[in-house]
């Protein structure tokens, strides 16, 4: 059961994949009315040193710095023994072969049957709840067969599972952002979760405009710098419209793209200031970097990660592309407090506006 610290209820939770923290801080800050219930950092794990170092001094920076394990999960040792014990879990694991933009190579590519870790965490440990995160394209993977899987594998290890397709833009994040969430209950627990209603944020301001200027950015805030921009590129942008791209704007023929067959609507695609931004991603080459409306450059790192609700006070570690892979591959801090309340919620039997799970099983 759950560590009880005077009148405080507390899971200590443990992460595999664990990125920057979107999902982390999303747990840490998660608090339900008056309730005195709350998430703390156990242990968590990446294979990325820079995204690891992002982590740690966001989430975690005074506890014992051994907590946050810098490895491929492939060789951590996972037991008691190596790794404190926790109350709940989180993963989001690796998304490359389930993804609708890579080739959904599913459990047949190198990160598919990366999820089998959080599997054997789930067994060992047996917290009380998890949650899972992954693309949309999860789902359709493998015809299908990828996802049934995956859920089996959960159940089999002693997990209720409550998959659900999460529209982030739906709970007042200003971004269009997919992903589905399997919530787990241990199936002993006489639980069952439903994801939140989104009613509650039908009047919250997502347009682009508000996220990246209401507050102003600082222009000394952390990860701000400017991109450089060829002379070819800022060229470009003048003739592109906000929420047009390279290959639907009206250019002159001489800077227009000599691209046969492409079929990415992102390439140099500026963002439209009255609706909320088109998915970050953390991969992708030139002309994917995501375009400001009105001015003639790409985002900076924090304006990219004002969209994943990233506080301006959080720190990315890394060069400019590697802060640029951690944000886009992150969840959304906000999008995932909320989930992470309704869990709380459904755990201390406390009623909430919700919505049947939508994906069946």
């Amino acid at each position: 059961m759950q560590r009880k610290r005077g009148i405080f209820v507390i899971y200590r939770m443990g992460e595999l994949f664990c990125g920057p923290g979107g999902l982390a801080w999303g747990a840490i800050n998660a608090n339900i009315d008056d309730e005195n219930t709350k998430i703390i950092h156990a242990w968590a794990n990446d294979i990325d040193d820079c995204t690891c170092q992002t982590y740690r001094h966001n989430i975690c920076k005074n506890d014992r710095a051994d907590s946050v394990i810098c490895k491929d999960v492939r060789e951590l040792e996972i037991s008691k023994e190596n790794l404190s014990d926790i109350d709940a879990f989180s993963f989001g694991f690796p998304c490359n072969d389930f993804s609708i933009v890579g080739e959904q190579k599913g459990f047949n590519g190198d990160f598919g049957a990366l999820y089998t870790y959080g599997v054997t965490v789930l067994k060992i440990f047996q917290p009380q709840w998890f949650l899972a995160e992954n693309v949309s394209g999860l789902s359709s993977a493998n015809k299908g067969v990828a996802f049934k899987k995956i859920l089996d594998d959960l159940r089999a290890v002693g997990y209720k599972v409550f998959p659900h397709l999460y529209k982030f833009e739906e709970y007042g994040v200003p971004q269009s952002r997919h992903r589905i969430i399997i919530v787990g209950i241990r199936e002993n627990l006489p639980y069952d979760f439903k994801p939140p209603s989104t009613d509650p944020y039908k009047e919250v301001d997502i347009s682009v405009r508000t996220a990246l200027s209401d507050p102003p950015i600082d222009k000394m805030a952390f990860n701000h710098e400017a991109p450089f921009m060829s002379e070819k590129v800022i060229e470009r942008l003048k003739y592109i419209k906000p929420g047009q791209n390279a290959l639907n704007a009206d250019m002159p023929e001489e800077i227009r793209l000599k691209v046969k067959g492409a079929k990415i609507s992102q390439i140099y695609k500026r963002l439209d200031p009255t609706k909320p931004a088109y998915t970050v991603t953390g991969s992708g080459g030139g002309g994917t970097h995501m375009y400001h409306y009105e001015e003639n450059r790409a985002l900076t790192n924090r304006e990219r990660a004002r969209l994943q609700t990233f506080p301006d006070n959080y720190e990315f570690f890394g060069s400019r592309e590697k802060v640029r892979r951690q944000i886009g591959m992150a969840v959304p801090c906000r999008g995932a407090k909320i989930i992470f309340e309704a869990i709380l919620r459904t755990m201390n039997g406390i009623d909430y506006e919700s919505v049947p799970c939508n994906i069946k099983t």
